[in-house]
């Protein structure tokens, strides 16, 4: 009999330690699995946030061979108010349009000639759009998309035309040199468009970084959080 309850308390406790063991390396294959997924995220993120600092990088680089570098090679950067003097227009300017692959068709569009008097120098000079009308046409104000209907456009260079006489008196940018004998009414590359052209660049930056530097935070508390179980093991 005493061999018998022997037995049977020696087979309980093999029983209660092989369902132990097997909880134990369930537990332990589970926090694997655990820090297996952790780790799959945190490089997912870390190479989130790294694409995100190499693709603002890029971003800077074109932005800075285009438009900072446009900003910094502009002419007309001194604001002054000018008197509209005279705005008509003068002639027909010629010019062709797409119609198709490897089609090109002429038309004209009507050259809408604006000087204005600089309020303060009195100096009385050629008024134009922007920039790029400085490279297309100095000799007009505005020169539009070329349009197979001509009338559409007249209409168009028309209303501007009017509007300009009803203004009388706008806001221009000159030449501080006195290099340019012209003025500008809108800058393309001012200092709203470098910091629309700079913000989206930026906040991508900070973005990847902050990801980056919260992976590695974690990262780190993760490590100091096992090292403090050893130590109270």
């Amino acid at each position: 009999m005493l061999h018998q309850r022997s037995f049977r308390k020696a087979g309980a406790n093999c029983t209660t330690g092989s369902i132990y063991q097997k909880s134990r390396e369930y537990d332990v294959l589970d926090k694997k699995k655990t820090v297996t997924a952790l780790r799959a995220g945190e490089d997912r993120a870390i190479l989130l946030g790294l694409g995100m600092v190499i693709l603002s990088v890029m971003m800077y680089f074109v932005l800075g061979i285009t438009i900072l570098r446009s900003y910094s090679d502009r002419v007309w950067t001194d604001e002054t108010s000018c008197t509209v003097v005279n705005s008509t227009i003068a002639c027909d300017v010629n010019c062709s349009y797409g119609c198709g692959t490897e089609c090109r068709r002429s038309s004209r569009y009507p050259c809408l000639q604006v000087f204005v008097s600089l309020n303060s120098s009195g100096k009385v000079v050629r008024l134009l759009h922007n920039e790029e009308t400085q490279d297309s046409n100095p000799e007009c104000f505005y020169v539009p998309k070329c349009r197979k209907d001509y009338a559409a456009t007249h209409v168009v260079v028309q209303n501007i035309s009017e509007r300009l006489k009803s203004q009388h008196t706008v806001q221009c940018f000159v030449d501080p040199t006195d290099r340019m004998d012209s003025a500008i009414l809108t800058q393309i590359y001012g200092r709203v468009a470098v910091f629309h052209s700079l913000f989206w660049p930026t906040c991508t930056l900070i973005g990847g970084t902050i990801i980056i530097a919260m992976v590695k935070l974690t990262q780190y508390l993760s490590i100091m959080c096992e090292r403090v179980d050893r130590i109270k093991r």
